[in-house]
């Protein structure tokens, strides 16, 4: 199991590197201060494309030497380190978990159970009122099952590796037997599980509670893979719960978390079967992940059973979705169709942290009813939502309280994004209910080592915290900082600028026993440092509003290269927009010039579902990923999105854009932020091109 990709020391020394599944990697190691950790890439080159380091709220950035990355952390942490953007489950990824000593094995009785350091091939199958303590470095090849028993612990910082018999092209996973989960749970009640890893192999639900309750998991690292991107769930709820989930890790290939009533096969009768009720459950201070689904799935068209009281708190997501089964993927979805019934209430969502993510929530609930879900502190910290929320049909009681992206207070549906239909209640967005971070970059535009001055908005008797996502920080409320380089914060600045993840913490300091993520904001903004400029182009030709546009057919897979392919059509468009409605089998590309309203650092997002590129001044800024069908017959491609910077003069500079459309139909879009800009579609105005019939060039429709 020893890793071929990666060699890591910590503090100079080398720890084991254990392969877990697909081309996730993990390692573990006790830490009660600070550690220097170094890790080596086998593949020439594999940092090229930068370094992502998550959680992003920790604000580490590491320093690069060729085929090593080097960083420090100075408290327990579990890291999620890959390359930008790269999360599907071919992506080589490595998982760090730093923490404390376990604790010592307990006192020898007869119910006391030891699991040595080790290869141990054979399954844990406790009895009521058993310990079981598997000791650093037991690795064990098989299942724990807990069937019909109480009041079970299993502790000690121990490795289940689950591999079974599934067929990996069909959905077995759901069955509820012995040594057919990473854990299994049927009508288990009083159970403690804590610091063990489970690591999944196979296709199948990796953890599965059927009708049990009073669970408790406490420092947990799951991490399942499948090469189907399917039907791998970290947790299940089949009936039950009264479970806490804290200080753990999850990163899967379906659902992290999901509710059911029940689930006994795919038949009609087995859909429609009335399960049992779902209720309280709290997540907390922990990591979540998954390559395409949901961070957590409630209900299921047909499904019919109650839940409520489910709190999800204090906790980062890494990566939540991408595209759709039947329903866009989600921080929540709720999906009650087709029949469904149920009273669904007390989801809560507070204090979240969003990295990498899709859409932020997704209701849809034809029959009673669905109601008093809130969303409360919610900070997106470098990346806009990709797809709209939905809120359809018999839904009511949905509040958001301080959701921000960046630096921007969502106040209404348009922001949201969000759609309200099929007779929903409108959300009700609440004002701030504590501390507001908000704060100002001056001067406008820098480079590596200009003194650049941060200001945050006055919060009477707050503290305030700076993460400059150059791998520092400061306190107070205005601060001076010089940035190091322009290669950002994750080391993916190639044209002469850099992107920087400067975020601010600001605490206020609450009653004793106050939850302190109740007295703090955070705020996140992009800071473009600039090493190369772009000057302005000079125009001698007379110019039209909007952009020429010119349309290739043919079949392609990925978005070809159309400098060697002829037009079939074209003409002008005032904006990036598809001329073509409702088809495919085309690649359209858009050149003109963009009206750059002020000198400075400039950040392009793009964001497209068969592949888009985006060339600013002849540089390539920006290309989506290859196309990611959608799953469960979804029609059409996922979105994908890219972003890069790029130092720009104030004034004209070329633009050109190229968009396929195989699967999907629509144009790419296009968003910028800069000087004075917040982050917005760039509207039509902006856009101007030479006049067609002035250089020679012929129009159709």
């Amino acid at each position: 199991m020893l890793s071929s990709l990666f060699t890591v020391t910590v503090n100079g020394q080398p720890i084991d590197v254990v392969r877990a599944v697909s081309s996730y990697e993990f390692a573990s190691f006790d830490t009660t201060g600070t550690a220097d950790i170094a890790i080596t890439a086998a593949e020439p080159g594999f940092w090229d494309r930068g370094v992502d380091i998550e959680p992003w709220r920790f604000g580490l950035r590491p320093v690069r030497d060729g085929q090593t990355i080097r960083f420090k952390i100075t408290t327990p942490a579990k890291l999620s380190i890959s390359r930008p953007r790269d999360f599907l489950n071919q992506a080589k990824m490595l998982f760090l978990f730093a923490g404390a000593a376990p604790a010592p094995p307990p006192p020898a009785g007869p119910n006391v159970h030891i699991v040595p350091a080790g290869v141990h091939r054979e399954s844990i199958n406790p009895k009521s009122g058993d310990t079981w303590y598997l000791a650093p470095g037991a690795y064990i090849f098989g299942s724990l099952n807990l069937f019909n028993v109480d009041n079970v612990k299993i502790l000690g910082r121990g490795t289940i590796v689950y591999d079974g018999p599934q067929d990996p092209n069909s959905d077995e996973g759901w069955m509820q037997k012995p040594d057919w989960h990473c854990i299994g749970s049927v009508n288990a009640h009083n159970v403690e599980i804590d610091g063990l890893t489970c690591i999944v192999r196979s296709r199948t639900w990796s953890i599965q509670m059927k009708d049990s309750t009073g669970l408790l998991f406490d420092d947990l690292r799951v991490i399942a893979g499948d090469a189907a991107n399917a039907n791998q769930d970290g947790m299940d709820w089949l009936g039950g719960g009264d479970t806490i989930v804290r200080n753990s890790f999850f990163r899967v290939s379906d659902d992290v978390f999901a509710t059911l009533g029940n689930w006994d096969g795919y038949t009609q009768a087995d859909m429609v079967r009335p399960g049992n009720d779902v209720r309280n459950i709290l997540i907390e201070n922990s990591e979540l992940s998954t390559s395409i689904s949901n961070i957590v799935r409630a209900g299921w068209p047909q499904k019919v059973f109650n839940s409520g009281n489910f709190t999800l708190r204090d906790s980062d997501i890494l990566h939540g979705g991408i595209g759709a089964c039947g329903q866009t993927f989600a921080l929540l979805s709720l999906w009650g169709t087709n029949g469904a019934k149920g009273d669904h209430s007390g989801l809560t969502f507070e204090n979240l942290f969003l990295d990498n993510w899709y859409s932020l929530v997704q209701i849809e609930q034809e029959l009673p009813g669905v109601h008093g879900i809130q969303f409360h502190n919610i900070w997106a910290l470098d990346q806009p939502p990709l797809a709209p929320s939905l809120q359809k049909g018999d839904v009511a009681d949905v509040s958001f309280d301080n959701v921000i992206y960046g630096q921007t207070l969502s106040t209404d549906n348009a922001e949201l994004p969000l759609v309200v239909s099929d007779g929903a209640q409108q959300p009700k967005y609440l004002p701030a209910s504590g501390p507001v971070a908000l704060f100002t970059v001056a001067p406008s535009f820098f480079s590596p080592g200009d003194k650049v001055t941060f200001t945050a908005i006055p919060v009477p008797g707050a503290s305030y915290t700076w993460l400059f996502g150059d791998g520092t920080r400061a306190q107070g409320r205005s601060v001076k900082h010089r940035f190091p380089d322009a290669f950002g914060t994750d080391l993916d600045g190639t044209n002469g600028a850099g992107r920087f993840r400067v975020l601010l913490e600001v605490d206020k300091k609450g009653n004793p026993g106050d939850n302190p993520n109740q007295n703090s904001d955070w705020a996140a903004q992009g800071v473009v440092v600039v090493n190369q400029w772009h000057e302005p182009a000079g125009i001698s030709v007379p110019m039209a509003p909007g952009l020429a546009y010119k349309i290739y057919v043919g079949s392609w897979y990925s978005l070809p290269d159309l400098s060697n392919l002829t037009p079939v059509l074209s003409g002008e468009s005032a904006n990036i927009q598809s001329s073509l409605r409702d088809t495919s089998g085309y690649a359209t590309a858009w050149d003109g010039y963009i009206d750059i309203p002020a000198d400075g650092g400039y950040t392009f997002h793009l964001i497209d579902s068969d592949g888009a590129r985006l060339l600013v001044d002849g540089v390539e800024v920006a290309r989506t990923g290859q196309p990611f069908a959608q799953v469960c017959g979804s029609t059409g491609n996922a979105l994908r999105y890219d972003r890069g910077t790029i130092g720009l003069r104030a004034g004209l500079h070329s633009i050109h854009v190229e968009g396929l459309n195989t699967a999907s139909v629509g144009a790419p879009r296009v968003l910028w932020e800069g000087p004075g800009l917040k982050l917005t579609d760039i509207p039509a105005q902006a856009f101007m091109h030479p006049r067609l019939d002035v250089i020679g060039v012929g129009k159709s429709d």
